[in-house]
C-alpha cells in the first residue's frame, strides 16, 4: 500500500509518501476512500510532538472507506465505514494510506444517503462541530436567544459551525483574524464577523458586557477566557480548540454570577451510540446542505504534506480532503 509517513530523527520531523506491506493482524482491513486533514494532524507532525505516540507512524486521524475483511464478524465487507477516534493517527497507523487496519471501536456505519466524499469533508472536524452545536441545543440554546459566536472562524470545526449554526437558524458571528476571507464566511452564514480581540469589552472589570447567548470555541486560551466572561446569563461554550493553547486561566464569577456553563466536546472516546447520532445528523443535514461550499481543495498523498504545513501556517480555510 501507499501511506504518508511520519518519521522523526535528531529532533526533526518529516513526512514521506512510502509503499508498505499490507497491514496485518487485529482489527478491521479497510480499502481507503478518502481521508481529510485535521488540526491534530499538524500537531503530529511537529517535532517532539505529545500527540504522536511512536514512530514511524502513518498520520491521518480518520478515515472513510470499504470494509474488505473483517475477522470479528462485526462489519459486513463492502460496507461503507467512517474511522475517527482513538488512537489511529497517533499511536496506531492512520487513514493516509490506500489501506487502514482499524480497531473495530473507532469505526462507525456511515448512514445511508451519506456519500463517501461527505463524511470525509467532515471528518473529525465537522464531527466536532456538529456534536457542539447539539450540546448548545441540550443546554437550552435556542436561535431566538440571541447571538452565537463562533472562534476559529476559517478552520475546519470554525467554518463547519458557522454552516451548521446558520442552517438551524441560528444568528452567527464568526471570529477570525482573517481578513481576507469575510465573503467566504458570510457566504456561509455567518451575519457578523469580528476580529480576535473583539469577543469582550470592560478589560479592567472581572466580567464584560453579556453578549453571547452561546458559542462555539476552537481556539482555547486567553480566547475562552475572554468568552465566559461575556456570555449572557444562563448562556453555554462548547469548547473543543487549544490552537491558543491548552491553560485557561478565568475566575468562577461568570459560573456563580451569571450561571453559565462550559461543555467540553471530545471526538476520540465518544461513545459509539454518540458517534452514530451525530453522524446522522450530519446526514440529515447533507441533504439540504452543500458540505462542498466548507471544502478548501482535494490532495492525493503526495499533497498531504504540503497542505498539513498550511494548515499549520493557518493558511488553509475549510477543509482539506485526501483521496488516497
Amino acid at each position: 500500500m501507499r501511506a504518508v509517513q511520519i518519521t522523526e530523527s535528531d529532533g526533526v520531523a518529516s513526512l514521506t509518501v512510502v509503499t508498505l506491506p499490507s497491514p496485518q493482524g487485529d482489527g478491521v482491513l479497510i480499502d481507503v476512500a478518502y481521508s481529510s486533514l485535521n488540526f491534530k494532524d499538524a500537531m503530529c507532525v511537529r517535532p517532539g510532538s505529545r500527540v504522536r505516540r511512536r514512530t514511524p507512524l502513518v498520520g491521518g486521524v480518520d478515515a472513510v472507506g470499504i470494509v474488505r475483511v473483517d475477522p470479528t464478524g462485526r462489519f459486513t465487507p463492502g460496507m461503507l465505514v467512517i474511522a475517527s477516534g482513538g488512537d489511529i493517527g497517533t499511536a496506531r497507523d492512520g487513514g493516509f494510506a490506500t489501506e487502514l487496519l482499524a480497531d473495530p471501536v473507532t469505526l462507525t456505519i456511515a448512514p445511508d444517503g451519506l456519500t463517501a466524499r461527505q463524511a470525509a469533508i467532515c471528518g473529525t472536524a465537522g464531527w466536532t462541530a456538529m456534536a457542539s452545536l447539539l450540546a448548545l441545543q441540550q443546554h437550552g440554546c435556542r436561535p431566538d436567544d440571541g447571538d452565537i459566536l463562533v472562534t476559529g472562524a476559517t478552520g475546519g470545526v470554525g467554518s463547519f459551525a458557522i454552516a451548521l449554526l446558520a442552517h438551524a437558524g441560528y444568528r452567527v458571528v464568526a471570529s477570525t483574524g482573517s481578513t481576507e476571507d469575510h465573503d467566504w464566511l458570510h457566504e456561509l452564514g455567518a451575519h457578523e464577523i469580528i476580529g480576535r480581540d473583539d469577543i469582550s469589552d470592560n478589560p479592567d472589570r472581572v466580567l464584560a458586557t453579556e453578549r453571547w447567548a452561546g458559542a462555539i470555541d476552537c481556539v482555547g486560551g486567553q480566547t475562552l477566557h475572554q468568552i465566559l466572561r461575556s456570555l449572557r446569563y444562563g448562556g453555554v461554550v462548547a469548547a473543543s480548540g487549544l490552537v491558543a493553547g491548552a491553560d485557561l486561566s478565568t475566575t468562577v464569577y461568570p459560573f456563580i454570577t451569571r450561571a453559565v456553563s462550559l461543555v467540553g466536546i471530545d471526538a476520540v472516546l465518544a461513545p459509539a451510540a454518540q458517534r452514530q447520532a451525530v453522524w446522522e445528523l450530519l446526514r440529515d443535514v447533507s441533504r439540504t446542505l452543500d458540505f462542498e461550499q466548507l471544502t478548501h481543495h482535494t490532495v492525493s498523498l503526495d499533497g498531504v504534506a504540503a497542505a498539513l504545513d498550511e494548515l499549520a501556517r493557518g493558511t488553509v480555510r475549510g477543509r482539506v480532503v485526501v483521496q488516497p
